[in-house]
């Protein structure tokens, strides 16, 4: 996605975006067995086998232990390291893929705090350490679903949001959870570009924040996260589109309206509030019915059908009841 001055943003359509070749994915019947009776024995396997694969060996290790929580260990293999951390959309850093990783040197991952505030009957200030002891850290092997039509399976490092909610005590006014992410030029060349109103926001729902599913993030391949990854700490939504896990966060904040965020002000027509994976909405001027795994390149290699809340319906799809999710998109 870039941005043109005259024309302002220019998205590749699905068809042209060319992931890079890595890894190849396991087999469709062995996903189709996960979601049956075998699925739990098999997601195990799969995130033993996520957790053996020895460490990238870039930066300071950061383990999980194999998390518990439901749905949190896809049993498809994980998307090479080297794309995980060199295809990347952190417009701080640029609008090209490849920007975040040649331009994210300059971020300064320490010191670094994180104050929750609003309406919480404990709002405090948290220094990185204080976080990072905060709750238990797990392995998550989550797939990541983008909006232009690539997706990716990343072993991410963190703990459930939730376990930071409970300890901040929301007040009966808190309706949303805000996220503000980092907008500093000093650190951050794309911050001094109009390509976005800075510093980027992004919210979710206060009960789809509460989810054991929504990961408060530090690492990813048992190692801290690499700045163009979103250090030194972030969001993961796996039920989503990418660009609603905030990275770079140094706020929080609970609030009671909805909050406004960076990609509707930009262009609401094309990214709603929600942006719950939803293969059955397109965007404007591309179908999301179909997808492209970062790895899997090739002349006749066919795109795979994009699943419902990005194959987390199970987990989530009761946080919709009701809910009319093309109009709430």
């Amino acid at each position: 996605m870039h941005f043109h001055p005259d024309r302002g943003f220019a998205h590749p359509v699905a068809s042209e975006i060319t992931p890079r070749a890595v890894y190849e994915e396991r087999r469709t019947l062995l996903k189709r067995i996960a979601l049956g009776a075998a699925g739990g024995a098999l997601a195990g396997w799969a995130a033993r086998d996520a957790l053996a694969q020895a460490r990238p060996g870039r930066l300071a290790p950061l383990p999980g232990a194999r998390s518990g929580v439901a749905g949190a260990l896809t049993m498809e293999k994980p998307t090479a390291y080297d794309d995980v951390t060199g295809y990347n959309n952190f417009y701080e850093f640029g609008t090209d893929k490849s920007d975040p990783a040649r331009h994210a040197g300059t971020l300064k991952p320490r010191p670094w705090t994180v104050a929750v505030e609003g309406a919480v009957a404990k709002p405090k200030v948290y220094d990185l350490d204080e976080l990072l002891k905060l709750a238990p850290m797990e392995e998550r092997l989550y797939r990541l679903r983008c909006v232009e039509g690539w997706s990716m399976v990343i072993p991410w490092v963190g703990y459930s949001l939730a376990e930071l909610i409970r300890r901040v005590e929301p007040t009966g006014n808190a309706k949303y959870v805000e996220f503000v992410t980092l907008a500093d030029k000093t650190q951050m060349p794309g911050v001094r570009s109009s390509v976005l109103d800075w510093p980027y926001v992004e919210g979710l729902r206060l009960d789809e924040a509460m989810h054991p599913l929504a990961l408060l993030t530090f690492g990813l391949y048992g190692e801290v996260l690499p700045n163009q990854n979103g250090a030194p700490v972030r969001m993961v939504v796996p039920w989503k589109y990418g660009f609603k896990s905030g990275k770079s966060i140094v706020k929080i904040r609970f609030v009671e309206k909805e909050p406004r965020t960076a990609w509707v002000k930009a262009a609401a027509q094309e990214y709603g509030f929600y942006s719950n994976v939803n293969p059955n909405v397109d965007h404007p001027r591309w179908s999301q019915a179909t997808e492209r795994r970062i790895g899997e390149d090739g002349l006749f290699q066919k795109k795979r059908p994009t699943l419902m809340f990005n194959g987390y319906e199970a987990q989530v799809g009761q946080l919709y009841a009701g809910m009319d999710l093309k109009k709430h998109y």
